[in-house]
């Protein structure tokens, strides 16, 4: 279930029909997945893909993409405050930036022309589509990171980020992720 916020309106959502007219009216794409299966850490990325293929394999079809891969962060992910500062920090992507989330949680921020910068707390069952150019970044959390999500994409090339060292980030490096 996920959460919707506008830190400097002081304003959330939590109704998803709600967030999904926001985030679509935005050009962003959001829907909730069924999401039943249980994984531990030990699962394999092809466990994961085949658990959910019966969704996946339309959507990919349907939208053109080719390849997906599955991203676990956990408290164990070696070096994991590089790799969150890769994350933080406000980027676009060559092509759309799909995330279905099996478990956990994360923070995608957005930074659009002419609007307040919004974030969406994704959780398991959320599915976002981050439009091509889009200015955005993403938070796993500080500490106790938890995320196990499914990344669709056309072409791997799309996964580099290109950085916009606007640091609009660090306006918002004290945002606490927001509870139900």
């Amino acid at each position: 279930m996920a959460i919707l916020s506008i830190p400097d309106q002081q304003a959330e959502w939590h109704d998803p029909q709600e967030i999904k007219s926001f985030l679509n009216n935005r050009g962003i794409f959001f829907d909730q997945w069924t999401c039943n299966a249980l994984f531990d850490d030990t699962a394999s990325q092809d466990e994961i893909l085949a658990a959910y293929a019966k969704d996946l394999d339309p959507f990919m079809t349907q939208g053109g993409y080719l390849t997906a891969d599955v991203i676990s962060i956990n408290s164990l992910t070696e070096n994991y405050p590089a790799i969150r500062s890769k994350f933080l920090a406000e980027h676009t992507h060559s092509e759309d930036e799909i995330r279905f989330f099996v478990d956990g949680k994360g923070l995608f921020w957005f930074h659009l022309d002419n609007e307040p910068v919004f974030n969406l707390l994704c959780e398991k069952g959320d599915l976002i589509s981050v439009p091509a150019g889009t200015k955005h970044w993403f938070d796993a959390g500080e500490t106790s990171p938890f995320v196990k999500a499914i990344r669709i994409f056309i072409d791997t090339s799309g996964w580099v980020p290109d950085y916009t060292n606007s640091k609009v980030e660090e306006r918002f490096a004290g945002f606490q992720f927001p509870i139900r």
